[in-house]
């Protein structure tokens, strides 16, 4: 219930945010009058999106994918109807404008960089706060339009969001750095895989539920921190130990830090000494571990582990 109190507060957020954008005062030099945004234009017309970055990537240096996953249509001046890959169908959702080309939908603030029959491009803006950044983020979104993609590119939309050779290179040179240092280790497209080799010993992954009031449909905290969640049964004692660790692209686990927050004193030292020594003595030998990979690459990236030990 609190997360689903915060995540209506933050649409009545949007909503104020929207509706206290005013228009810029002429009388004041600098200033002039905007126009409000308009969709007439490219109503009823369905775009496809095929990029998200300003430089032609698709990935940043954590390893986050900037996946392109948005089909739209304008219905109307306050109504857009986006593509609910969970539903498999457009769902209607309020649309909001503001000034300097600034419209909300879907929990997004997006400024319109360029609008046609054949394309549109946006560039995703921050709300922080009770505030909007208006220096923008310089990710950008291209859209082209379905009958542009098959008529005029003579092509479809999954070639085009391929990933293309500057992604590839760009992977390679996060895959160099990680190799000199784990702590230059990056988010992995396809995660690690743990896989147990003991009957005693099961191991589940975290998976995100794609949802609108929650994430937004987006999934990407699966791959971005990888959890697990594994049990040991058969032990001596009971325990429960949390900790983030490190595989390298030969699949190696390395220990890196605990998951919990530590007052002073020297239980932190304890902790660290026994969460280490259950990783040696049970996931090491008894846990496969395959490393995780973006574009068919092996490569060093960080895991969540929540290891719980049952005696009896």
């Amino acid at each position: 219930m609190k997360q689903v109190a915060q995540n209506l507060t933050f649409v009545v957020i949007v909503f104020c945010l929207i509706a206290g954008c005013k228009f810029k005062d002429p009388s004041i030099p600098g200033h002039s009058r905007k126009p409000m945004l308009s969709f007439k234009n490219v109503e009823g017309i369905t775009y496809t999106e095929v990029r998200r970055q300003q430089n032609g990537l698709s990935f940043n240096e954590y390893g986050y994918h900037l996946n392109s996953d948005w089909k739209l249509r304008f219905v109307s001046n306050d109504s857009i109807a986006l593509y609910s890959p969970v539903k498999k169908q457009f769902l209607n959702f309020p649309l909001s404008c503001g000034i300097d080309s600034v419209f909300n939908t879907n929990r997004s603030f997006l400024r319109m960089k360029h609008m046609s029959k054949d394309s549109l491009i946006f560039e995703l803006l921050e709300a922080k706060d009770d505030s909007l950044d208006m220096k923008g983020t310089k990710v950008y979104m291209l859209f082209y339009a379905d009958n542009y993609i098959k008529n005029v590119l003579h092509t479809n939309a999954a070639t085009l969001q391929r990933s293309n050779r500057k992604d590839s290179l760009f992977v390679k040179e996060l895959i160099k750095r990680a190799d000199s240092s784990l702590t230059n280790a990056f988010a992995a497209l396809n995660p690690v895989q743990l896989i147990s080799t003991r009957s005693s010993i099961t191991v589940e992954k975290k998976k995100t539920v794609a949802d609108f009031l929650f994430n937004n449909y987006n999934t990407s905290d699966d791959y971005m921190n990888p959890t697990y969640y594994i049990t040991i049964n058969k032990v001596h004692s009971d325990f429960n130990y949390s900790f983030s660790a490190y595989v390298d692209k030969e699949g190696k686990l390395f220990y890196n830090t605990p998951l919990i927050p530590f007052g002073d004193g020297g239980y932190k030292q304890e902790y660290v000494r026994f969460s280490k020594a259950i990783m040696n003595t049970y996931l090491k030998p008894y846990v496969k571990v395959k490393p995780g990979q973006t574009l068919g690459m092996s490569h060093t990236s960080s895991i969540n582990l929540y290891v719980h030990g049952k005696k009896s």
